[in-house]
């Protein structure tokens, strides 16, 4: 059974400035550059009929592309770190976006995710790296930043036979355009009024 969660890809130069961040901490185990993602909502192993739901509600989100830019690096768990990673500038549109899968998932009776909702890209994981270790790392990287990114659609990922850290499949994917593909068909509507007139 697949574990499945929705995501946004990090586009390839994203994924190359996150790539330097990579060496320098004992025991961590690297994420695979092309495994870079950012998690909106987690589902876990979920039977085929329940996944097929999920993808089916996810064809109506309508939301507008909008521009991303990674900024910071934090660790998840303090006295016992447990991975690395980049964070994200506060994005309104992503949240929305964040809330709109959750809205979804409680409308399919589909159980919470217990963690509050906190964009990252997940860096490394780690196995008995000291807290020392883990904040010389931090702040010797606290400073990172990549450039705004576009973000154009969201996916359905599953990872397989791994504790962790990929490899993922984009199972189904979705465009992000909302207000700019109504504009754009209202446009095409007012041009094909104006020809039958």
């Amino acid at each position: 059974m697949p574990r499945l969660f929705t995501a946004l890809e990090i586009p390839r130069d994203a994924a190359l400035s996150l790539s330097l961040l990579r060496g320098g901490l004992p025991g961590a185990r690297w994420i695979d550059v092309e495994n870079y993602h950012l998690t909106l909502r987690f589902f876990g192993d979920i039977e085929g009929h329940v996944a097929d739901e999920i993808a089916n509600a996810l064809d109506r989100v309508r939301r507008p592309s909008f521009q991303m830019k990674l900024s910071g690096v934090g660790a998840f768990g303090s006295k016992k770190p447990h991975a690395v990673w980049a964070g994200v500038q506060t994005s309104p549109d992503l949240y929305a976006l964040q809330s709109e899968i959750e809205r979804i998932c409680q409308r399919l009776g589909v159980p919470a995710d217990p963690r509050k909702f906190s964009p990252h890209v997940t860096l490394a994981r780690l196995r008995n790296t000291s807290p020392l270790d883990v904040a010389q790392y931090l702040s010797a990287r606290g400073n990172f930043s990549t450039i705004p990114f576009k973000v154009g659609r969201f996916v359905l990922m599953s990872s397989r036979d791994s504790v962790g850290g990929g490899p993922y499949v984009v199972e189904e994917a979705w465009p992000l355009t909302g207000s700019d593909s109504r504009s754009s068909l209202s446009a095409s509507d007012s041009e094909a009024s104006r020809i039958m007139r």
